[in-house]
């Protein structure tokens, strides 16, 4: 079903600009090159089709495909965007047919210079994030504790470019955090992912550890699989690959931190999330024995918060990931807004807060332009009450 709408959605995006190029710019012209002009589409719809019929090993390569797809048809739609109201300004005398066609080439091109940007560095030019988060709750203690944040690292995705995950890595550790959290989908489906990569997250390192939960990915529902068994083993083995890294992976589960007679609990669910994504995080029994302490509640779906988290419990901050800001934002805009009420940074509602991380990885498209991976420094503060005269 999602390839046969992708198949809809490439459709539509090849084939409307190449009839609005062709009617505008080539009908006039010799039948090699009007014939010429509709083999790259037509080349990526049989590919797009030979997807559909192939076995599921062969969509490891799928998201290359729709970066190639992307490439070719989004310099077409920036081409017709700009050329069709330049169309209008030359039909007033506002410009000639030349500089129409010219300013629209180069749309075209500076999009398709964009796209490869992403596609090459742009998935690795991580940036690190800088929040604060006051609250009048934390204990002194804790006052100007740090967190490093990750998520949704997909690990699967590095394969080949070790380098790239050891300067994540280098960039966590030279915070200096007070401790590191993950909030999900360290892998694409499959445990065996994290071959070669297990002695580079094990470098994490933080005084109070690195704490982790599951997201929907690493349920291994995205992969099919000749038994329940096999799956339920594959996320046996995932939950030991972290354990051996020194990650304390939270299922339903705390941990306090103390600082003298101060404390603060990290807590974390299972993936909690509306269908098609799995739905195993048991709120109350994370928290349970939390009631009168700071707690930071890790769980990877962010509609978790106002679903549960904001009208069942006093959980002050919650941190989550899993919406990737869809990978690409331009201008500050992304379409992840469609879905998700809240799907990058720092929302506050009545002094308690929901910080949503967009990933350090990539999900099925190995680009990103604008929604750069993201390493997130949160610092806490104690918020002081106001003095009186």
């Amino acid at each position: 079903m999602v390839l046969l709408r992708t198949f809809i959605a490439a459709l539509l995006l090849l084939w409307l600009p190449d009839l609005y190029i062709y009617r505008m710019y080539l009908a006039g012209r010799s039948r090699r090159c009007r014939w010429g002009y509709w083999v790259p589409s037509a080349a990526l719809l049989a590919g797009l089709a030979v997807y559909m019929a192939g076995p599921d090993t062969w969509r490891a390569t799928f998201g290359t495909y729709l970066v190639v797809v992307f490439c070719i048809a989004i310099p077409k739609v920036l081409f017709l965007l700009a050329d069709l109201p330049l169309r209008l300004f030359c039909r007033w005398g506002l410009c000639t047919a030349r500089t129409r066609c010219l300013t629209a080439l180069s749309v075209a091109t500076l999009g398709l210079g964009y796209l490869i940007y992403g596609a090459v560095r742009g998935k690795e030019d991580f940036r690190i994030r800088e929040v604060t988060f006051t609250s009048p709750a934390l204990p002194d203690a804790f006052d100007g504790y740090r967190l490093v944040q990750l998520s949704d690292l997909h690990i699967g995705g590095w394969k080949g470019n070790e380098a790239a995950v050891r300067r994540a890595v280098d960039l966590c550790n030279g915070l200096r955090p007070d401790a590191i959290v993950f909030t999900g989908d360290l892998v694409n489906s499959r445990a065996t992912e994290l071959d070669g990569f297990m002695p580079l997250l094990a470098g994490l390192h933080a005084p109070d550890g690195v704490f982790s939960v599951l997201g929907n990915h690493d349920y291994g529902t995205y992969a099919r699989w000749p038994s329940a068994r096999e799956q339920q083993a594959n996320l046996d083995s995932l939950k030991q690959r972290e354990r051996q890294m020194g990650w304390d992976l939270l299922l339903n589960d705390h941990r306090i931190l103390r600082r003298g007679t101060d404390s603060l609990v990290i807590a974390g669910v299972e993936n909690s999330g509306r269908p098609p994504f799995p739905d195993r995080g048991d709120l109350p029994r994370a928290l349970q024995g939390t009631e009168n302490a700071f707690c930071i509640l890790l769980s990877h779906d962010p509609t978790h918060w106002r679903r549960e988290v904001l009208p069942q419990s006093t959980v002050p901050l919650m941190l989550a990931g899993h919406t990737h800001d869809m990978q690409i934002s331009l201008f500050g805009y992304s379409a992840s807004r469609w879905f998700y009420p809240e799907h990058r940074g720092l929302y506050l509602e009545d002094g308690r807060g929901l910080y949503v991380n967009i990933g350090l990885g990539y999900a099925l498209l190995p680009l990103r332009i604008g929604a750069w991976p993201e390493i997130t420094l949160i610092t806490l503060k104690k918020q002081q009450p106001l003095k009186t005269q």
